[in-house]
């Protein structure tokens, strides 16, 4: 299955026109679309399967639950498949039958370990208070952020557990922040902050076939051996921001087969 794979286009302050990708079965939407949610619309219509997974900033200013359930019914509307710890099966053109695992995943800040819990938490407070988001009148801030990651990831864990008996080929799973510091932002490397950017879901990878993710406003493609098997692929393809310089080098109609 071709998939287009879009993230980070920040379409709030960002200007980007997207296009279908020839040959492409698929689109991702893997979060940080635009804060706002008006760049949703430039997709109604799109001539594939659109799946949204939402980013930390479509929740800027927002209550999360009400933000959660404001998605679900702007996604109902326009035809798209909105997934938050939910799983849904794509069929390719060839039969293949593709379980789909979706999850902003947010940061547990254990990426550097429990020793390093407290600096990445005292990293991330800073733009958890620009976020501005809250949840049942108290502001999301790191151990509100930390307890919705530890949800998302058990059920990550649980659902990959799962034997497929039948039901599925192969597995994709797309989240917002990234599975591994093999993912972290060269520009920045592996300090404290790091962690509001990536997990430590090193155990999780094998058991999918590709996984997407966004946030990082960089791009790579690697590859993590499984014993038996093809290996497990990851990748980031997001746009970021022209003003830094860090649209440059981003194709839109990128695609990756699975």
């Amino acid at each position: 299955m071709k998939l287009q794979l879009l993230s980070d286009l920040h379409l709030e302050t960002e200007i980007f026109d997207p296009e279908p990708a020839p040959g492409a079965e698929a689109l991702v939407l893997a979060g940080d679309i635009d804060s706002s949610w008006a760049g949703y619309e430039r997709f109604a219509g799109w001539p594939v399967p659109v799946v949204v997974i939402a980013g930390n900033h479509e929740f800027d200013g927002r209550d999360f639950d009400a933000t959660l359930d404001g998605l679900r019914e702007l996604c109902a509307r326009l035809g798209f498949v909105f997934l938050e710890c939910e799983e849904h099966v794509l069929t390719s053109a060839d039969g293949q039958r593709v379980r789909v695992l979706g999850s902003t995943r947010w940061s547990d800040f254990d990426v550097f370990g429990p020793a390093g819990r407290e600096r990445a938490e005292r990293a991330a407070a800073y733009y958890l208070r620009l976020m501005a988001t809250t949840r049942d009148g108290q502001p999301f801030d790191a151990p509100a952020v930390r307890a919705e990651a530890l949800r998302c990831r058990a059920w990550l864990e649980d659902t990959l557990a799962r034997p497929a008996q039948g039901r599925w080929d192969r597995t994709l799973v797309i989240t917002h922040f990234a599975p591994s510091l093999r993912c972290a932002d060269p520009r920045y490397g592996r300090q404290p902050g790091s962690a509001s950017f990536c997990n430590d879901d090193e155990a999780l990878i094998p058991r999918a076939d590709l996984w997407l993710h966004g946030h990082l406003h960089c791009r790579h493609d690697f590859r993590v051996e499984r014993a038996g098997q093809k290996p497990s692929r990851v990748v980031c393809h997001a746009r970021g921001l022209d003003a830094k310089g860090e649209a440059e080098g981003h194709e839109p109609l990128f695609t990756v087969d699975l």
